[in-house]
């Protein structure tokens, strides 16, 4: 019963703790969004039709995810996934996490390794080196933010207490002492702990992770997954940039020479909103929405522009990825009808014989 009742609580925090963080980070938001000018741009100065261009790109995105996985899995030793079933499985997922976050990457494992008879540790080991090789990405996107937006991030974070504050504690000396201090202590205290059955577990997970990360390098098609990988984040950005046209304070960005015709505001705001989604949080409502207009307020754009344009961005791929869900179901139900016709044909035909 205690143990009945510890996994329905926990199915509860699973729901609740990201809702808890949705509601209070846009009731945040909100407090400081000038609500009239936000509700102004969205009725008076949106271009809703530029949205159009970047759902396609969404569902791209998608597509070129779901071929990228097929090359782990043939290597990981699961055979040919058909490529509709792998964009389906991704198109699922997304889905799916704009419910329970991060729900839908054990939905897409447990359904292709189903589908393919294969190990589900396999499949994961898979899934966890797609993540891993996304994590380098970003990390990669980042220091290219640092360095190419350097002025603006630093001009920005003098006028504010907090960037003031992040700014002395990042030149001081001692937080990075401890920072390492640290990290040297939950290595010895692993070391200390390697016996226990817990730490045999992590290991064990952690080879997991590691064969999932370590067949990138060895699979054949490695060309073609580098040339994926890029595909897709090339999408990515590309939401945020052409969202840039639908609204006319951000198309001054985009047609100003100075900051490169938007790519660098552009990029600003995609690494941070893609940090961003490390909270657990429905769909990326929230911090997403607020990691763009911190961004965008780097150039000047209001807390009320900027609210403005990360709403209607979020929702134009959220809608796509709600249609895209919807697929997802009809094309997952028909496959099964079919699967069940041809296991009772089966059945008939052997007891025929």
């Amino acid at each position: 019963m205690i143990e009945g009742m510890k996994k329905r609580g926990g199915k509860i925090l699973k729901i609740m703790v990201p809702v808890a963080c949705s509601v209070l980070l846009i009731w945040w938001l909100f407090r400081k969004v000038d609500f009239q000018e936000m509700t102004q741009v969205l009725k008076h100065n949106t271009n809703y039709w530029v949205f159009l261009p970047v759902m396609v790109i969404v569902v791209l995105s998608h597509v070129i995810r779901g071929i990228r996985w097929g090359y782990q899995l043939r290597a990981a030793g699961c055979g040919d996934v058909p490529r509709m079933t792998l964009c389906c499985s991704i198109f699922g997922a997304y889905a799916l996490n704009l419910v329970i976050p991060f729900a839908g990457e054990g939905w897409r494992i447990v359904y292709i390794a189903r589908r393919q008879n294969a190990p589900v540790a396999t499949v994961l080991g898979t899934d966890l080196g797609d993540r891993i090789s996304d994590a380098v990405v970003v990390i990669v996107l980042l220091l290219l933010a640092l360095v190419v937006g350097e002025d603006y991030i630093e001009d920005f974070m003098s006028h504010y207490a907090v960037g003031n504050r992040v700014l002395s504690i990042l030149e001081d000396g001692d937080f990075w002492m401890l920072l390492v201090g640290s990290l040297l202590a939950l290595v010895c205290i692993g070391w200390a702990l390697r016996n226990f059955a817990f730490m045999r577990k992590l290991r064990k997970s952690a080879s997991s992770v590691w064969h999932g990360f370590w067949v990138l390098f060895t699979m054949p098609g490695r060309g073609m997954y580098l040339l994926l990988t890029i595909g897709i984040w090339l999408c990515y950005y590309l939401e945020t940039y052409v969202s840039f046209w639908a609204f006319p304070f951000t198309r001054q960005l985009a047609e100003n020479p100075s900051l490169a015709y938007g790519l660098l505001p552009g990029l600003i705001s995609f690494v941070l909103s893609s940090l961003s989604m490390a909270i657990p949080s429905n769909g990326g409502l929230g911090p997403w929405n607020l990691a763009v207009v911190f961004a965008l307020s780097m150039f000047g754009i209001s807390s009320g522009e900027g609210a403005a344009f990360s709403i209607a961005v979020w929702s134009a791929v959220t809608i796509t990825l709600i249609l895209l869900g919807l697929f997802t179901i009809g094309y997952v139900s028909r496959n099964r009808r079919r699967e069940r016709r041809s296991a009772t044909a089966l059945a008939e035909a052997t007891a025929s014989d």
